[in-house]
């Protein structure tokens, strides 16, 4: 038992059930005592029940963005390690997550090792560049992301700045992302 309490704690946050059993498994296999959360509400009071040391935050969940939570945990504890996670990354947002606290922003999937790997990245440090360059499309996904991160996730405003109907811009905010 205490070498178990040893073990530093890590809250992952994730809607996805089978992704978070998974990834706990082979986190506290690396060494980590993990909580699991499915939303921003719960991941604030497991927080609060036990301040973890590290996070990983999936970003787009039910009842609240990821975002929010990374603020909420960095408020709680300033030397935290956190984590973004998703399947929707932007630029946008991996600014935003970052300005808000996380130590890195990683797009899914990720396996447990990046995500370690990611714990020990140094704020200010830098990524390694891509080597081709963005695609018109992701380009254009990308803009969309940042307009929608300054109206604060309002979809007609957002509409309206870029000149497009508000259903166009649903169904291109539905599609998954290109990747390059």
């Amino acid at each position: 038992m205490g070498l178990f309490q040893n073990r530093p704690g890590l809250l992952l946050v994730d809607d996805d059930p089978t992704f978070n059993a998974v990834l706990s498994k082979a986190l506290d296999r690396r060494g980590f005592r993990v909580r699991v959360a499915h939303n921003v509400a719960e991941g604030l009071q497991a927080a609060a029940d036990a301040p973890p040391e590290y996070a990983i935050v999936d970003l787009k969940m039910p009842g609240g963005s990821g975002l929010l939570l990374v603020k909420k945990l960095k408020e709680m504890n300033p030397d935290i390690r956190m984590v973004v996670l998703t399947g929707y990354a932007s630029i946008a947002t991996a600014v935003e997550a970052i300005k808000l606290g996380a130590t890195q922003y990683l797009a899914k999937p990720a396996d447990a090792d990046e995500i370690v790997a990611a714990f020990h990245h140094q704020a200010g440090g830098t990524m390694p560049a891509a080597n081709n360059p963005l695609s018109i499309n992701r380009l254009e996904w990308e803009h969309i992301q940042k307009v929608l991160m300054e109206c604060r996730g309002n979809i007609s405003e957002t509409a309206r700045r870029l000149g497009m109907h508000r259903r166009t811009l649903q169904r291109k905010l539905s599609k998954r992302p290109v990747r390059q």
